[in-house]
């Protein structure tokens, strides 16, 4: 079976782990601090604060910002569901903004529009939240622009894109937004095993997120409330926080697959390019690409022209499968799931978002997929579509 995607792991990623195992500190050592660094200095943001996963890194971001009940976080529908979830956490409200036809990322167009209407009915949003979905960033100059206009906050989630670029800066610097939000889960194009960080050049915020990640607890004298000189207060509890913190293990993971991280992005342009060339002349839409961004191409959907093909998605699911192609979907519409029906949200809320689910498939994309495989999923693609 070919999959989607999959973790490149080498020796000396191994050594690095194995170095942490023999050490004295399998959590909270250096080489949390050490990973931090090395994402910050890529990404040229000026905080970095790793957690345990994306989803809890957009979670403590959410409380950093201060979202919380009677709060609304606008997002994309096109995503997985942990970038709505994250407000749902703190007690607020989730909305979305449709999808654009070209780059399937949050709408700047449509996200004015509603913005538009939600100013009249004094219903505005106190955090937007723009997903890089496969790895293209999202216009976040556009996006920044309308929050100067009405007042929301940014946050980045960047789960699909380390390692990529917009408007000639690596995605992560928060040039654009208050934070932004990386995954290092296994499919990602570096992995902690399960892990994430999140972001941002404000140094308050970053204290708070990272306060937050470890049970709301400071040493910072600077912050802890005054207690009698006889009794030992080395640490405090100053707010309710929560255990995300990534262990010494995962970083040092996650430090030496930074090492590799452009020859990873590297061979996934490479890869993509391929798919592109011999690709092309069939019943499908291949993935756009804007000027402004540099993908790091953590996925590469294609969407089928179902009348030509005459084929369901379905079929086209299956039969891939049936010659071992492992293909997925990214993603049915977040508020298509029973939880956001629920609340209210029906089929074909956003228009865009439902054709794309109605049409997308991940095909397989990672690093170390060899030239024969990739040429299996092109000739089976092929085939399926053809007859």
């Amino acid at each position: 079976m070919i999959p989607y995607g999959r973790q490149d792991i080498s020796q000396a990623d191994i050594d690095a782990v194995v170095r942490v195992l023999k050490s004295d500190f399998l959590t909270q050592g250096s080489a949390i601090p050490s990973f931090e660094k090395a994402v910050s200095l890529y990404s040229q943001a000026h905080h970095a604060i790793a957690v345990n996963s994306a989803t809890s890194a957009l979670h403590i971001a959410c409380l950093a910002l201060g979202l919380g009940p009677g709060d609304q976080l606008w997002t994309s529908p096109t995503t997985f569901v942990a970038s709505a979830n994250c407000a749902r956490y703190c007690g607020a409200t989730v909305d979305f903004v449709d999808i654009d036809p070209n780059t399937y990322n949050l709408s700047v167009e449509l996200l004015a529009e509603k913005l538009r209407q939600a100013e009249k009915l004094g219903n505005l949003p106190k955090i937007v939240m723009p997903i890089h979905l496969c790895g293209q960033s999202s216009d976040m100059a556009g996006i920044y622009a309308l929050s100067q206009q009405y007042g929301f906050k940014i946050i980045e989630d960047a789960s699909h894109a380390i390692g990529g670029k917009y408007k000639d800066k690596p995605v992560g610097s928060c040039q654009f937004s208050d934070i932004a939000v990386f995954s290092f889960h296994p499919v990602k194009i570096i992995t902690t095993g399960e892990g994430g960080m999140a972001l941002t050049n404000d140094s308050e915020l970053a204290d708070r997120m990272r306060q937050l990640s470890t049970h709301g607890i400071t040493n910072n004298p600077e912050v802890m409330h005054p207690r009698p000189d006889n009794e030992i207060w080395n640490y405090q509890q100053t707010l309710l926080g929560f255990n995300f913190r990534m262990t010494d293990i995962q970083a040092a993971l996650g430090e030496s697959q930074m090492s590799r991280l452009d020859e990873f992005v590297d061979r996934r342009h490479l890869l993509a390019q391929r798919y592109d060339e011999n690709l092309a002349d069939l019943p499908i839409q291949l993935p756009w690409q804007h000027p402004d961004c540099h993908s790091s191409y953590h996925l590469y959907p294609i969407r089928l022209e179902l009348n030509e093909i005459k084929k369901t998605q379905r079929e086209v699911y299956d039969l891939l499968r049936e010659a071992s192609i492992l293909t997925n979907l990214h993603y049915i519409p977040v508020y298509r799931h029973p939880y956001y029906e629920s609340m209210g949200f029906k089929r074909d809320y956003c228009r865009e978002a439902e054709e794309y689910f109605r049409q997308a498939l991940s095909i397989p994309l990672y690093f170390g997929m060899s030239e024969d495989q990739q040429e299996l999923v092109i000739s089976s693609l092929t085939q399926v579509l053809q007859t």
